[in-house]
């Protein structure tokens, strides 16, 4: 990839919001379903991986390399359609606020891997949805923690018992 397609370009609408594209990672764990969160680097508050377009790659691919990047996950996006997306506040370098729509995917978690590019600067946690939905500060996100249970139940169904004919 050249490092002209590698630089982000940012995607701004008609009306001034910019597009940014997440990925919320999920697994099935002994306990039930979990997502993961991780912090922003600045602020610190709960977020689930994102950034902006970058040419040449899908909406979602942009959302699983941003979860490599910044929680060093890998997994597979689920679907070709994100599952929702909200809004929220980005505060840019010259301290200016710009009103961004986060498009979220769908991201099923094979594993972690032990070292990614932004390991130091960020926390994470694997959380129950509705746990997640508590966490994090934009109302829109905790919508789509808390919508996103059926979704991937859906995707995961548990296998049906079989009756046994007499």
């Amino acid at each position: 990839m050249s490092a002209a397609e590698d630089k982000p370009r940012r995607k701004t609408l008609r009306d001034g919001t910019g597009t940014q594209f997440a990925a919320l990672p999920f697994r099935i764990a002994a306990d039930g379903l979990e997502i993961l969160l991780i912090t922003s680097r600045e602020t610190r508050r709960w977020i689930i991986p994102k950034g902006w377009p970058i040419r040449g790659l899908r909406p979602r691919d942009v959302a699983a390399r941003e979860a490599f990047e910044e929680a060093g996950l890998v997994g597979k996006i689920v679907g070709k359609r994100s599952i929702g997306s909200y809004h929220y506040n980005k505060r840019l370098p010259d301290r200016r606020d710009r009103l961004c729509r986060v498009k979220v995917f769908l991201l099923s978690v094979d594993h972690q891997l032990d070292e990614w590019p932004e390991k130091d600067q960020r926390e994470q946690r694997w959380v129950d949805p509705v746990r997640g939905a508590q966490m994090v500060d934009e109302g829109g996100l905790a919508e789509i923690l808390r919508s996103a249970f059926p979704a991937i139940q859906m995707l995961n169904p548990k296998p049906r018992k079989r009756r046994r004919l007499p």
